[in-house]
């Protein structure tokens, strides 16, 4: 989302070397949004690869078979978390790239659709850049299914798209903090604790849908999604770099 003529948006990029835990990386996003409303940081981009998660949907728990689709989750090695945002179930691993970034803002929630679309296609760009056939738009049957999804086409049958990138908005007074899920490596753990979850919360979803990005590009792999995401990022503000452990501080 471009600034007024004339100014210079500036971001600092955090990179977190190691996953604070499921839950502490979704607490500690929201502590940066406070920190960044505040004027205790400024505008920023936290990347990271997390522990094995499931983030379910605030409505995922009102389903009678909540409890069973949790346990599910952790009898294959992923931690059941609750997320303040909206939608479906959504699985992540160590083969993902999280990225949260993060900007004070007086009017944040004037421009929460647009941050969709912009980011979207900001993060289909980077994807593209790396040799992706990636574009903004939900497929049929994905799971936490989103207008802004990013899916990805599978070159040897174009007909097979699979979503790759899901995104979360939390906008408060004063900020905003934009999360995408770039799925990279290891579909197939999150194919399988996504179906077992769904089938526990009696929701219709197609499989075919889940898998990452080097399912279609078969060399690529998180350091190389995580430059692509960086190089991109600097058509959209002037990058500098932080001490993660700092930021903590």
């Amino acid at each position: 989302m471009p600034e007024a003529p004339g100014t210079q948006r500036t971001l600092t990029v955090f990179r977190q070397e190691e996953s604070l835990g499921a839950a502490g990386d979704l607490d500690f996003a929201l502590e940066l949004l406070r920190k960044v409303k505040t004027g205790a940081a400024g505008p920023l981009l936290r990347l990271y690869r997390p522990a094995p998660t499931v983030a379910f949907g605030q409505r995922d728990t009102h389903l009678p078979g909540f409890d069973a689709a949790a346990e599910a989750c952790r009898e294959l090695g992923f931690e059941p978390l609750v997320r303040k945002a909206g939608g479906r179930a959504a699985a992540y691993h160590g083969g993902t790239l999280v990225i949260d970034h993060v900007e004070p803002q007086r009017d944040a929630i004037a421009g929460a659709k647009g941050r969709f679309s912009f980011f979207g296609e900001l993060l289909a760009r980077a994807l593209q850049s790396a040799g992706v056939d990636a574009a903004v738009g939900e497929i049929p049957g994905e799971y936490c299914p989103g207008e802004f999804s990013v899916h990805g086409r599978d070159p040897e049958i174009p007909a097979h798209r699979i979503k790759l990138i899901g995104t979360a908005q939390r906008v408060v007074a004063g900020g905003w903090l934009f999360s995408s899920v770039i799925i990279v490596e290891n579909s197939a753990p999150i194919r399988a604790v996504l179906e077992a979850s769904y089938a526990a919360l009696g929701l219709d979803w197609d499989p075919a849908t889940a898998g990452a990005v080097n399912d279609l590009v078969p060399h690529l792999d998180v350091d190389a999604i995580e430059a692509a995401v960086i190089d991109t990022y600097a058509s959209y503000a002037q990058l500098s770099h932080g001490d993660f452990a700092g930021l903590r501080g």
